[in-house]
């Protein structure tokens, strides 16, 4: 049985006059023939299947759909047509400021975002030291948490949701919060938190993320799928020649996006050969 199974999702929505006007004049509207709605359709057709211990990475340019994708798979937001089968509980980071309270200290709203999560005060008190101290905001526990900077705050949350051991993990963009070396340490609690058989999905815009940690992919590209593929390393290739383009045209078949990879690949080893060319010539001189 599929952890998660996504079947020709959807979802669109619908803006209009009824988001400005009262109902009396949306009636008015509706009687008189004057009433207008436009339909954005910001997933269409999106298929792909996740069995336990499987890392989906799921890329994108801006507006692809990704993010409201995660919603609909962690029942936030219902597709409008096509069906979401999830088998398991869920733990998920979409928005790491909220569930948080600005006016409360770093430690308060450790406890929170625990009890908001389902911890218990117990587990909370043996874990207290523990999440701090993964977040790096030992100096910080008595700051107010509208004080901290977006990183601290990102590093608060993904430290406190790593507590919980779900059957599913979904990440939007946490993996790509704080400085260097924070990111070595998030990427390396996801290969623990993977290897205990987690299912997971990640969003990002960092492709050497996607690439090490993924064993899956799903690329959108204005709410459509372009390819669902288990050879990470080539649609991230393929991609990342797509984002190279001037003219971007996203590829429609699964050759296209071959060929796409296969000319990144051909920049990749000219670059590769060129360094060795100029290091060459260096040590001559």
């Amino acid at each position: 049985m599929s952890v998660i199974e996504c079947e020709h999702v959807s979802i669109r929505y619908i803006t209009g006059d009824f988001k400005s006007i009262g109902l009396k004049e949306w009636v008015v509207r509706h009687l008189t023939h004057n009433f207008h709605v436009k339909e954005f359709w910001a997933d269409k057709d999106v298929t792909f299947k996740l069995e336990k211990g499987d890392m989906l990475g799921i890329i994108g340019s801006n507006g692809a759909g990704k993010s409201t994708l995660l919603k609909a798979v962690t029942g936030i937001m219902v597709p409008t047509t096509g069906k979401i089968t999830v088998n398991g509980s869920i733990a998920a980071l979409l928005e790491l400021g909220s569930g948080f309270d600005g006016n409360m200290t770093v430690k308060e709203n450790t406890y929170l975002r625990g009890a908001l999560l389902g911890y218990t005060r117990k587990f909370l008190d043996e874990k207290y030291d523990e999440i701090i101290r993964f977040a790096e905001l030992e100096e910080f526990q008595d700051y107010m948490f509208k004080q901290l900077s977006s990183g601290m705050k990102s590093r608060l949350a993904f430290s406190i949701a790593c507590l919980v051991n779900p059957d599913i993990l979904i990440l939007d963009e946490v993996l790509s919060v704080g400085d260097g070396a924070f990111r070595k340490k998030s990427g390396e609690k996801m290969q623990e938190i993977l290897q205990s058989g987690v299912t997971a999905i990640l969003v990002s815009h960092v492709m050497p993320q996607v690439r090490e940690l993924c064993n899956k992919i799903l690329w959108l590209d204005h709410g459509k799928q372009i390819l669902f593929s288990d050879d990470v390393q080539t649609v991230c290739d393929a991609y990342e020649e797509f984002l190279a383009e001037k003219n971007k045209k996203p590829p429609r078949t699964k050759e296209a996006v071959l060929e796409m990879a296969a000319k990144w690949e051909q920049k990749e080893r000219e670059k590769a050969q060129k360094k060795l060319k100029e290091k060459a010539i260096g040590k001559e001189y």
